[in-house]
């Protein structure tokens, strides 16, 4: 399935490695890969953009991967794929990525075309090891893309304001990890980060240029609607 997916796009920068692994592995990778996710843009013109959401089903033994491609700046639907994948990985906060990106490689694998950028739902960088599943997945893939989350992992911000668009720089120390994003008025706000190749600059506007009036951007509304539609939802962010 891997080569599969990368017949459509250059190889990325590092060695392929199992998903199925131990949970020790696993960070291991995670420290090993941070070094790789280039957090400034390094885009071509954006002409469409993805949504990328898991759920599960059966108990949380399958996974349910949709992948979301609308024209952009329309926002018009242009194609949708759906992939169901048994996860060998457990549940495990920080480790997300080894549970779902196998099940989001096979999705990817049914389009024709590869998207210009992917909001994927979880953290990138705003991560304890700075390689949550929207940057592993990009660098996986060499591809950009945007982490947009409904809760926080790590790091604190001061309070956001009301009014559509406010945000607050999320920090970890002194590192500046993500963004905490207000995309509707009077709900919680998003937490955007740096997946691969996108800045946190443009990946604030990105998403906003993608708000139709709900808290989530409308590929990722789209994704989480398809994952999520039968039995089964998503399990955590």
């Amino acid at each position: 399935m891997r080569n599969e997916v990368l017949s459509l796009m250059p190889l990325p920068l590092v060695p392929p490695h199992a998903w199925d692994i131990s949970p020790e592995e696993a960070m291991v990778i995670q420290m090993q890969w941070r070094g790789q996710v280039i957090r400034e843009d390094r885009l071509g013109e954006i002409c469409t953009i993805a949504g990328v959401d898991v759920g599960f089903e059966d108990q949380g033994q399958v996974a349910r991967a949709a992948v979301v491609v609308l024209d952009f700046p329309a926002l018009t639907l242009r194609h949708q794929v759906l992939a169901r994948k048994v996860v060998t990985f457990p549940y495990i906060p920080g480790l997300l990525s080894f549970r779902e990106v196998p099940a989001i490689l096979e999705a990817l694998a049914q389009l024709e075309k590869w998207p210009d950028v992917l909001l994927v739902d979880g953290q990138g960088i705003a991560h304890p090891r700075r390689l949550g599943i929207a940057s592993h997945l990009g660098v996986w893939c060499d591809v950009p893309t945007i982490g947009v989350a409904k809760s926080r992992l790590v790091g604190q911000h001061a309070p956001v304001a009301e009014n559509v668009g406010a945000w607050q720089p999320l920090y970890e120390g002194r590192e500046v990890i993500g963004a905490a994003l207000r995309t509707r008025a009077g709900v919680k706000p998003v937490y955007v980060s740096i997946g691969h190749r996108v800045s946190l600059e443009t990946a604030i506007d990105l998403v906003m240029h993608c708000t139709r009036g709900y808290r989530l951007p409308e590929p990722l509304r789209l994704a989480h609607h398809l994952a999520s539609v039968e039995k089964g939802g998503k399990e955590g962010d």
